[in-house]
């Protein structure tokens, strides 16, 4: 666990089914989660330093161990509306929608492309915004790259759509690039994404 940024945890751990890392991050103060992996200090970790009460899902694929934290901790899990047939077998998941603010202040904004419940959660008291799929990083200090073309099923319409979802988001006031894959930007995380949505 790694407080980036004040208020604002990083950890990786890998997934149980594609096994490789992936990321996540917790808003203290607002005790909300992102994209909640169980990270390797377990649960505890959130009991000794302030229970979350929800996690918020950039897309519906990165439930991971959001129904861990919702049984120890009663959090509420929160995913965009487009996405809620994930779950229609369970676990409970509140709907959101693009625009909606959600607990912590945080502002849905939706994105799309690469599938239709991809979304990017602006979250201005931290001047950060969390993206799911649509761009990621594999090296520690690389930049911004799309997943492989295997992933999607119009690659170049896909990256196109992308860009122009991520132009938009450019007007948004923030500094901070916080990825489900990939260690995010601090301070630069608007710039990164401005290179890759030009790119």
């Amino acid at each position: 666990m790694e407080e980036v940024t004040p208020g604002i945890w990083h950890w990786s751990a890998p997934h149980p089914k594609i096994r490789i890392p992936v990321h996540s991050y917790y808003l203290s103060s607002e005790r909300v989660l992102i994209d909640p992996i169980a990270p390797e200090e377990g649960l505890e970790w959130f009991a000794e330093h302030g229970p979350p009460t929800d996690a918020l899902l950039t897309n519906r694929h990165h439930l991971r161990s959001s129904e861990l934290f919702a049984e120890r901790f009663g959090v509420a899990i929160r995913a965009i509306r487009a996405g809620m047939h994930e779950f229609s077998n369970g676990p409970p998941v509140e709907p959101f929608d693009a625009g909606d603010e959600l607990p912590g202040g945080v502002v849905a904004n939706g994105v799309g492309a690469i599938c239709p419940d991809e979304t990017a959660l602006y979250i201005p008291t931290h001047a950060a915004l969390a993206v799911a799929d649509g761009a990621v990083r594999w090296e520690a200090d690389g930049p911004l790259q799309f997943v492989p073309d295997q992933y999607m099923d119009e690659p170049e319409q896909t990256k196109a759509g992308l860009r122009d979802s991520y132009r938009q988001l450019l007007e948004l006031d923030f500094e901070h690039l916080l990825l489900a894959h990939g260690d995010p930007f601090i301070g630069d995380g608007r710039e990164a994404l401005a290179a890759f949505a030009h790119s």
